[in-house]
């Protein structure tokens, strides 16, 4: 049980450091009354993302040897070493503009979710999805959903601390890089794809 929510907790992790700095962006930007608009949004962008992943990862179910879903360990590699080469090219203007309006804030915060993190989150779900039990994925929804609520109310607070806000916004490229490698590898171990290739 420990290492479901553990890896739930990881991936969320590894795709939400980023994500972290725009939603410090958008609360720099909406009333205090209205944050709860911006974990609704959050969480409708993060359904569709989730729900996305594991309509691909069921599909993916279908691939008979285990160690063949090990090279989706490739993707997060790829995403690690992309990100840590070309950087982040999120454009906190324009997301602060898109989140002016109050009444539009849901479907932009949503909007703003999938956008930003889609290609990352589909990314690192899909090969966790396909290499987990089939029994500990409700666990693993559970604790993105407990996730999604930590990261809001931490990006909430961390807006009001501009220097922590700084730090983060320096060093949370690096972080992510060395979270997505390390799961890429450890998917292709769990999946025995190192091991199957060493014995050829």
């Amino acid at each position: 049980m420990m290492k479901t929510i553990l890896t739930g907790v990881t991936a969320y992790i590894s795709t939400g450091l980023d994500y972290l700095i725009i939603l410090m962006v958008i609360f720099a930007r909406v009333k205090h009354q209205d944050r709860w608009l911006v974990l609704i949004g959050d969480f409708l962008g993060t359904i569709v993302l989730v729900g996305s992943s594991l309509l691909i990862a069921f599909f993916l179910g279908f691939v008979p040897a285990p160690w063949l879903l090990g090279f989706l360990g490739l993707i997060p590699i790829y995403l690690g070493i992309k990100l840590w080469v070309q950087g982040d090219d999120d454009d906190t203007d324009a997301i602060a503009a898109k989140v002016a309006n109050p009444k539009r804030l849901i479907g932009q915060v949503a909007l703003i979710t999938m956008a930003t993190c889609g290609a990352d989150n589909v990314g690192i779900y899909v090969p966790i999805f396909t290499t987990v039990a089939p029994n500990t994925i409700p666990l693993i929804l559970l604790t993105f959903a407990v996730m999604v609520v930590i990261f809001w109310e931490i990006g909430y607070r961390l807006a009001c601390l501009p220097k922590v806000s700084d730090v983060l916004e320096r060093e949370g490229r690096y972080i992510t890089v060395a979270v997505y490698i390390l799961i890429g590898l450890y998917i292709m171990y769990d999946s025995g794809t190192f091991q199957h290739l060493l014995r050829l």
